[in-house]
């Protein structure tokens, strides 16, 4: 059975915090609170957590994973971003969005679409995401909870906790979200892409 934290919106406590990188760190997988719902997320070096992340959302290997970010200065260890990008980037984020990119060779290959071999970074607008981003000091590897059969994320903690408690380490309870996943846009190819309209803005990218 997973734990429950209830994380303040506005002004996480440093304790819980704390403690979920802890379970971040031991292999847990946790789900948390971002700008477009709730979110699944693992450390980038945890094998067993990606596939039981791929297992609840019935994803397979081919799925465009992504690094949640706490900044853009972690971004260019794992992904190929151009000038232009970078300054994309720096006017729309934090928010809604996931930007594709073609990942660099730092990157772990399981993580990487294995066609196109890239990877999705985002940075999200929520207080309770970037605190845990910010102490756990990596990118974490994320992905919306949608779960199989549905088009938009999950926003109910506690229907969250009836359905998957017994399948992950760790719930951040962090209220009520809206249920739209986020507007993804493909940097990738030489033409800028926007793959998925979802809670972002598309008019800076049209």
């Amino acid at each position: 059975m997973s734990q429950l934290f209830y994380v303040h919106p506005e002004n996480p406590q440093v304790r819980l915090i704390k403690q979920a990188v802890d379970i971040l760190k031991a292999g847990g997988v946790i789900i948390y609170p971002t700008d477009s719902g709730y979110a699944l997320g693992c450390t980038m070096e945890n094998k067993r957590g990606l596939e039981k992340v791929c297992h609840i959302r019935n994803i397979d290997k081919k799925h465009n994973f992504t690094l949640a970010c706490r900044d853009l200065s972690e971004i260019a260890t794992y992904a190929r971003v151009d000038n232009q990008a970078f300054r994309a980037l720096k006017s729309n984020t934090p928010g809604a969005y996931t930007f594709i990119f073609k990942s660099t060779k730092d990157l772990p290959k399981r993580l990487m679409n294995p066609t196109r071999r890239t990877i999705g970074i985002r940075i999200p607008d929520n207080v309770i995401a970037l605190a845990l981003l910010e102490a756990l000091n990596e990118p974490l590897m994320t992905t919306s909870l949608i779960l199989p059969g549905n088009d938009s994320t999950e926003f109910d903690p506690e229907d969250i906790r009836d359905k998957l408690e017994n399948q992950v380490d760790l719930i951040l309870h962090g209220g009520y979200l809206g249920e739209a996943p986020t507007t993804v846009i493909d940097f990738s190819d030489d033409d800028v892409v926007i793959a998925r309209v979802g809670a972002g803005d598309i008019t800076p990218f049209q």
